[in-house]
């Protein structure tokens, strides 16, 4: 990659072209900034990181539910040199605290949200300075934020300078950092408003947990890009999007099945009106077909797509155009994006054949942080030049939009005194996508209780990352090698959950 390239302040930049544009709106509380605000509010938080971190590219953390104090942060970490760490505030302190520590945070911002999650952070990495994001206590950081300068000194940063890092499970069970650095965002605009056609003018809404790309990039990053505003909500409220969609006050969206699906069940899903939301986008899992039927009764085309943590993350989005005769398809690949299918023997597939899906681009991480792991998918696509995703390569699954990797819940499982071993795989499931089932072998005496074992997770893990299901084993099927088949505990499992 050319390193030379500079990207320039981008809310700097943004603050010239339209100062008094609204960029953020605070649904709760009706609070807006505009760019010239926003960019201030960037200058201001850069100076509250020159107080809390130490030297250029720290790692600072923020463990909060969406808010506008974020993307004060993000933007004041692009100003001021700091790598931002957005933590998951669904999951436990034990949880969080092996990212806190793989990734060196020396500053955790919180909100009130996760206050008393924060300070067990806290006693578990005593190393470590926790801010509060709000009051009026003198070190909070809205009490730093307004006693600093709205001014700071631009510099630009190079395309492969690392901006913030998002932790996603690794398929050995240890969390990893995808990296995202600022080739990754330009590359996802560019992406974006080849798929929507992203102007200055559209409005979205940012409702996605900020700790995934989803959050950040799909599509709220891109709309600040491009000057448009964006709706902050705290978390997803279906009552909040509905009356937003129906006030004609959103016109991209984008959601994951979970999402559609509760608009999809709320009471004024038949009375909404959707004129004008001109796009509506759906990754994270595959969509259930009857969904996009109901939303197509109502005059709705809702373009599946695909993307990755790593891939920045918009690869393929499909097109109105051709949604209805294309169910299934992820679409087409975005303008900075080359897609391949390949063989065993690294081959172009032909059409119709399934293999493994390559991706490059500077939408594409340049890695993990400390990690070299890998992840792979299996693909294919049609004489038109439209991607069907078959099968991930690895045992992932994601459930309500969430990425799940068995490997780490077995281990968890595992800690139990009772269980000699445990394995996990994936179900189909209507509301979530798909809900983990537990296959356990278990000490002599012992029997299953299925909520007993929901607790014992939810001590050690994330409620999605919770198996809904739980059976026990004489033994598992397994290879001569010995590895555990588990195509055929997906079946057995479809089989047990069936009856």
């Amino acid at each position: 990659m050319n390193t030379l390239f500079p990207v320039y302040d981008f809310m700097a930049q943004r603050a010239r072209v339209s100062p008094q544009h609204i960029a953020l709106e605070d649904y709760d509380s009706g609070e807006t900034l505009s760019y010239q605000q926003l960019n201030e509010r960037a200058n201001q938080a850069a100076h509250v990181l020159d107080a809390t971190t130490i030297g250029e590219a720290n790692t600072v953390a923020i463990l909060s539910q969406n808010c506008v104090a974020f993307f004060e942060l993000l933007f004041g970490c692009a100003k001021q040199g700091a790598i931002l760490v957005p933590l998951n505030w669904r999951q436990t302190a034990p949880e969080t605290a092996v990212i806190v520590n793989d990734s060196q945070v020396s500053t955790i911002f919180y909100d009130e949200a996760n206050a008393r999650l924060a300070q067990e952070l806290g006693e578990l990495c005593p190393n470590i300075v926790t801010v509060a994001l709000y009051g009026n206590n003198a070190d909070s950081y809205a009490s730093q934020r307004n006693r600093s300068d709205k001014c700071y000194p631009e510099s630009a940063r190079k395309l492969d300078d690392v901006w913030y890092l998002l932790y996603t499970s690794g398929t050995t069970g240890k969390p990893k950092a995808v990296i995202q650095n600022f080739a990754m965002a330009v590359a996802n605009y560019v992406n974006t408003v080849q798929a929507i056609d992203l102007v200055s003018t559209d409005t979205t809404i940012n409702f996605l947990p900020i700790f995934h790309t989803g959050g950040i990039n799909l599509y709220t990053m891109p709309t600040l890009i491009a000057g448009g505003k964006v709706t902050v909500l705290s978390k997803f409220d279906p009552d909040a999007v509905v009356d937003l969609i129906d006030s004609k006050k959103v016109s991209v969206f984008f959601g994951v099945p979970a999402i559609y699906r509760a608009i999809f069940e709320h009471e004024k899903f038949q009375r909404m009106n959707f004129s004008a939301v001109r796009s509506l986008g759906c990754g994270g899992a595959p969509i259930q077909e009857y969904i996009l039927h109901e939303y197509a009764k109502r005059g709705v085309t809702i373009c599946n797509g695909f993307g990755m943590t790593e891939t920045g993350p918009m690869v393929c989005l499909m097109d109105e155009a051709h949604a209805a005769k294309k169910i299934g398809s992820i679409g087409t690949p975005k303008l900075l994006t080359q897609v391949r299918i390949i063989d065993a023997q690294g081959k172009d597939q032909p059409p119709g054949q399934p293999g493994e899906l390559l991706l490059a681009g500077a939408n594409i991480t340049p890695g993990y942080w400390g990690n070299p792991e890998a992840t792979g998918d299996v693909a294919k696509a049609d004489e038109d030049g439209y991607y069907y995703i078959v099968d991930r390569i690895k045992d992932m699954y994601i459930s309500g939009g969430e990425n799940v990797y068995p490997a780490e819940v077995e281990a968890a499982l595992e800690q139990h005194s009772d269980i000699i071993e445990a394995i996990v795989v994936g179900l189909p499931d209507d509301k979530w996508g798909e809900v983990g089932c537990a296959f356990l072998r278990v000490g002599s005496g012992y029997t299953i209780d299925s909520a007993t074992l929901t607790a014992f997770a939810r001590e050690r893990l994330a409620g999605y990352k919770t198996p809904r299901y739980f059976f026990a084993l004489d033994d598992f099927p397994r290879t001569a090698a010995g590895k555990v088949k588990k195509n055929e505990l997906r079946g057995k499992a479809i089989e047990l959950t069936q009856h």
